[in-house]
């Protein structure tokens, strides 16, 4: 039998301009629902066997619609793994409730439109989407040299019992950008990428002081020991401030070497 690969792709046209693209903004939810419930995903069962699971046509169709309105808070987050892990050129992380942040586009760009040229799936399990990402700089500076101009391909793992996303890498190509718009796009998204990165470190010392803390109605304050009802000793806060101050260390280094890195 030979192995199974099918690809779905749909181009889309603006007919007001000829392009085939059709860029969707924040505000036009229901023409990127029409634009994915129009999408052909190819045929999942045969005579004789499934070859993958419906849960796999539901995310990828939830993914587009992601992609599509730039969600970030109120994005689907049962479309990821709990544990799902996230790479792009400048940052990784591991675990969904990350996907909860702000995005990039909508802190550097101003009024960023999407189009998606392209969906595949080069296997069972292996969702590509290419789709580009477009806006001005915030940056009066930076906006001398045009909007900047991002091709995303998105490359989503699977898993074919369940669709969720196990994997989610990110690449991107800026050749249609100008120099100016290029510099500012990876100044920002490296500045960007480290706020990030302090927020991880951040969340972890968090996790880690509370595995330590006793679990107990009163954790902040606590009687007096010697029976005077009316006085509270605040507890000892020490070890949970220690983890913070490492925390704000190692993200102090991480920014010195990734501007070393730059610079050098």
């Amino acid at each position: 039998m030979h192995p199974f690969c099918y690809s779905f792709v749909f181009i889309l046209h603006n007919h007001n301009n000829n392009n085939s693209l059709l860029s969707v903004s924040k505000s036009e939810n229901s023409e990127a629902d029409r634009i994915v419930d129009g999408m052909d995903f190819g045929e999942l069962c045969n005579e004789f066997e499934c070859i993958s699971s419906p849960s796999v046509e539901a995310t990828a169709r939830q993914l587009a619609r992601d992609i599509l309105e730039l969600r970030q808070g109120n994005r689907a987050l049962g479309t990821f793994a709990v544990s799902v892990k996230y790479s792009d050129p400048l940052r990784s992380f591991t675990g969904r409730e990350k996907y909860k942040r702000p995005l990039w586009a909508t802190d550097a760009l101003d009024e960023p439109v999407v189009g998606v040229q392209e969906m595949s799936m080069s296997s069972t399990s292996l969702l590509n989407i290419k789709w580009t990402l477009k806006g001005k700089p915030k940056s009066l500076v930076a906006a001398i040299g045009g909007d900047v101009i991002v091709k995303v391909n998105s490359q989503f793992t699977l898993n074919q019992i369940s669709g969720q996303v196990i994997e989610h890498k990110e690449l991107w190509d800026l050749s249609a950008s100008s120099t100016i718009a290029q510099a500012y796009f990876w100044s920002s998204r490296r500045l960007f990428s480290t706020v990030e990165f302090v927020k991880d470190i951040t969340d972890s010392a968090k996790n880690l002081s509370s595995r330590f803390q006793p679990e107990k109605e009163n954790t902040e304050i606590y009687p007096d020991p010697l029976g005077d009802p009316t006085k509270f000793f605040q507890r000892d806060d020490s070890f949970q401030r220690d983890a913070y101050q490492i925390a704000l260390v190692l993200a102090l280094v991480y920014f010195v070497v990734q501007f070393l890195k730059t610079t050098l």
